[in-house]
């Protein structure tokens, strides 16, 4: 009897802002210390500050030594959930850079940068991508719906703290909502925020597969080029729009199709929308995907969800 490998590595897939990106997931599926109402992978179903070893740390270190021939641009540890929770951050990247000469980026949603050692966990890191969704503690309980015991100034002050400590590249993606964070009064209070946090870049970024709340709702193109001006004229939009398959060494469909389902089932538009594939093509590899075995469907709210099958 054999026992299927979990996979804590996946890529390398295109990124909009890293090139050839070699993901590294920490945590399992939606272990996070927050709740997002904009998350794509769907509703946090464990939301915990506990930092603990999630998956064990040596298997990741050999499932990342074994995709280095693959030659991403970035090794990007991120993932299903929040990777900062996960206790021996600090030992597997120092593992990782001594492996190879592959930058090493981090992307958290900032929310324990405030704890010391969280802070030493990163601090070898080449570069870290924060997120700051929101201004105040009232819409931060809105947006992110954050662990009871992270509050919005404590969040805000990490990211300050964290900045003045990191000597990597630090940019600062800041996730905008139509009608909600888009408010004038609002911009003008991140502008603040961003002033003080001070990051190399500031990324602003909007809903574009489906979020975990319906009511989460896009701002479009031509406001977020807007506000990026008015954030102290630094900022650029990175809001995700469909891109063609990869070149050689990108994943094929079949392998990020399957890759996504891992995290949350999904309908073929969302594999269509979620990976930048034609509804056709998606529907093509969905259904050869089902004839071989590999993934089954189930109907919710009568919708036909695909999942991987057990």
């Amino acid at each position: 009897m054999t026992t299927k490998r979990t996979r804590y590595v996946y890529g390398p897939v295109p990124s909009r802002r890293l090139g050839r990106s070699l993901g590294v997931d920490l945590v399992p599926y939606k272990v996070c210390s927050y709740d997002c109402i904009y998350c794509q992978l769907g509703r946090t179903t464990n939301k915990t500050v506990e930092r603990r070893e999630w998956v064990p740390t040596d298997e990741v270190l050999v499932q990342v030594k074994d995709a280095l021939q693959l030659e991403p641009d970035y090794i990007t540890i991120s993932g299903s959930g929040e990777p900062t929770l996960h206790i021996e951050t600090a030992r597997l990247i120092r593992a990782i850079k001594s492996m190879t000469d592959i930058p090493v980026a981090v992307i958290t949603n900032g929310s324990l940068l405030w704890q010391r050692d969280v802070q030493d966990a990163l601090l070898e890191a080449d570069l870290v991508v924060p997120s700051l969704d929101a201004e105040s503690e009232e819409v931060f309980r809105y947006v992110n719906r954050p662990h009871a015991t992270i509050h919005f100034d404590q969040m805000a002050a990490g990211l300050k703290e964290f900045r003045q400590r990191f000597r990597g590249q630090y940019w600062l993606e800041v996730f905008l909502l139509d009608g909600v964070t888009t408010v004038k009064k609002r911009i003008e209070s991140l502008a603040e925020w961003i002033k003080q946090i001070a990051p190399d870049k500031v990324q602003l970024n909007t809903v574009t597969r489906p979020p975990a709340e319906e009511y989460a709702d896009a701002v479009g193109r031509e406001r977020l080029a807007q506000i990026a001006r008015e954030l102290n004229g630094h900022a650029e939009v990175i809001a995700a729009y469909p891109h063609g398959k990869g070149t050689d060494g990108f994943q094929s469909d079949a392998e990020a199709i399957m890759n996504l389902l891992t995290r949350r089932p999904c309908s073929v538009k969302d594999i269509a929308s979620g990976l930048g594939l034609a509804p056709n093509e998606a529907a093509k590899e969905v259904d050869r995907l089902i004839s071989e075995g590999t993934v089954r469907t189930t109907r919710q709210g009568g919708i036909l969800y695909c999942e991987p099958t057990p």
